[in-house]
């Protein structure tokens, strides 16, 4: 009878199974039959050069590819580095199946080399976390992993593999292998809640639907796009819901720009919320008067009434929800409200608008964004990371889904993903160009990944927003310390752009805006990961910081 180690039977699941076809990582001794098993199986290895890359491509992949990512850690250090991804993917909800190596069972207690309690430090930002001890028990694990990964809620998942495990071998026929991956269930709302939510959206005159991740996690295009147009409301799509409709669909309110939904969200009268958490970045829900009606719908119960009691709360899949609600709602034109949404938008928008438009010196980050967007277009895909940049990067538009992503405005926070998002929407999507905003100090984090870049073949193109500083930390100092008091905020002139050549990739320095055309179109004709390293006005900062500002005050 033929036998097969646990590493080839990770790779024979994976593939066969799950249909997977790239993972992301490192290698490791614990882990080397996992990656022959990866060889044997044809499934590609992207290695990287720190495994928070790893953790942060495989969240990024389930993003832009529509199914759970995979990355792999070695034990000790490799599980420790990837920590800052998984726990990312956890407050972003994102279908992250993590295989991790651990020291050997048999040296439990001895000492043995990079021996931790890897469960005991991985529980609180996962799913689901499990230690498999059974080579033959191998294919169920990984097949627990992906469903609870996808089901429900989705969200990150740890399966720690021992050498024990994946370097002994055992008879296939001992084996259960399934014959196809875990169905899909989904749950729905009441009829009565139904129907509640749609006489409030029927009888609405000022409606507003926002859209966040879980739309885009549904992949809710088709049912949101009947329920759009069949309604009128006028709509703005968030995070990962963002191009799930294009950006210049007739209802898209989407120029308002987050400043000017805050204004709009208060002259609403109905607002459907959908698969959106009202967090910090909304103030918690705060900017919603009382006076307006709220319909939320999300698959997980327990956020219906958080932090804002909904009036008719809707638990289920957003995709499947949508298609009823659009069963039971009258159509509808609110084209009036939303162009007086729009030039509401307009109006506070005024100032950005005008500096989309003038040259400046030094660059505005607005102005760059403007010339970025005239060059690149609405037919790509851009990933912005930084505090400051964020929100400038945010004014992007695009006709792709999920086209314009702040990697690091989620819950966490998390600088530094910018450049494996970049990467994982360039392999998951190669023939669209990609673009990676990054602030700074945000390129610090990743910087090493033009290697991964250039070995792997993932010619981006990375805009570095260069103010000198952590600005967003710098003029939340100014705020409260005060200009002479600002302390590990600044970093200075540094010439990034000669990161990117010195790993094989293509760099050029920007400082006139004159520069800023020519540099995109040799960066993107390069055919090389690219870094284009522009130096913006230091003065400058976004209405985001005081937001963060305010957020970190006590008293």
């Amino acid at each position: 009878m033929a036998v097969i180690n646990g590493g080839h039977l990770v790779g024979k699941y994976l593939k066969e199974v799950e249909k997977v076809d790239v993972v992301f990582g490192i290698s490791g001794g614990h882990i080397e039959a996992m990656l022959d098993g990866f060889t044997q199986y044809g499934i590609r290895a992207v290695d990287v050069r720190h495994e928070q890359a790893a953790a942060m491509m495989a969240h990024a992949w389930s993003v832009y590819a529509g199914k759970p990512g995979v990355c792999f850690l070695t034990a000790g250090p490799g599980f420790a580095n990837g920590l800052t991804g998984i726990a990312n993917a956890y407050l972003d909800n994102a279908p992250l199946v993590v295989l991790c190596g651990r020291h050997p069972l048999r040296d439990d207690l001895k000492g043995a080399l990079q021996e931790i309690h890897q469960m005991d430090i991985v529980h609180p930002i996962t799913k689901w976390a499990a230690t498999c001890f059974d080579i033959r028990r191998i294919p169920e694990y990984l097949s627990l992993a992906f469903r609870y990964a996808t089901q429900g809620r989705p969200g990150p998942v740890f399966v720690e593999l021992p050498p024990d495990i994946l370097s002994v071998g055992v008879e296939e026929s001992q084996v259960t292998m399934p014959a196809q991956p875990a169905r899909q269930y989904r749950m729905h709302p009441d009829d009565q809640d139904l129907r509640a939510a749609a006489d409030l959206i029927n009888n609405a005159r000022k409606p507003l639907f926002l859209g966040g991740s879980g739309v885009g996690l549904s992949s809710a295009s088709e049912s949101l796009k009947k329920f759009i147009e069949k309604t009128g409301i006028p709509f703005m799509l968030l995070n990962y819901g963002r191009g799930e409709l294009p950006d210049d669909h007739p209802n898209s309110v989407m120029e308002m720009g987050n400043l000017g939904l805050m204004f709009g969200i208060g002259q609403t009268d109905v607002i459907v919320a959908a698969g959106l958490r009202f967090n910090w970045t909304l103030q918690s829900g705060q900017l919603i008067p009382p006076s307006v009606k709220l319909v939320r719908i999300d698959i997980d119960p327990h956020e219906l009434d958080r932090n804002c009691r909904a009036t008719v709360g809707l638990a289920g899949d957003i995709a499947s929800v949508l298609e009823q609600l659009t069963a039971q709602v009258r159509e509808n034109n609110h084209s009036g409200w939303s162009e007086t949404l729009k030039a509401a938008g307009r109006s506070v928008l005024d100032y950005e608008l005008r500096m989309r438009e003038t040259p400046s010196r030094p660059i505005h980050p607005v102005r760059l964004v403007a010339q970025i967007q005239k060059f690149v277009g609405e037919n790509a895909i851009y990933v912005a990371d930084g505090g400051d940049t964020s929100y400038f990067g945010l004014g992007f538009s695009t006709r792709e889904k999920q086209g314009v992503i702040a990697t690091s405005a989620g819950l966490f926070g998390c600088l530094g993903t910018g450049l494996p998002f970049g990467m994982a929407a360039k392999l998951a999507r190669p023939e669209k160009k990609v673009l990676v905003l990054s602030g700074d100090g945000s390129f610090g984090f990743n910087a090493m990944e033009f290697d991964t870049m250039v070995r792997h073949d993932i010619p981006l193109v990375c805009v570095i927003n260069n103010d000198c500083a952590w600005g967003m930390i710098k003029h939340s100092q100014e705020l409260s310390l005060g200009c002479d008091r600002l302390a590990c905020a600044e970093l200075g002139v540094i010439h990034y752009e000669k990161v990117a050549e010195a790993l094989g990739g293509y760099g050029e320095f920007v400082t006139k805006d004159e520069e800023i055309l020519p540099a995109l179109t040799r960066a993107f004709a390069s055919g090389k990961p690219a870094c284009i390293n522009v130096m913006t006005d230091p003065k400058a900062t976004s209405p985001a910081t005081p937001l963060f500002y305010q957020s970190l005050k006590m008293e």
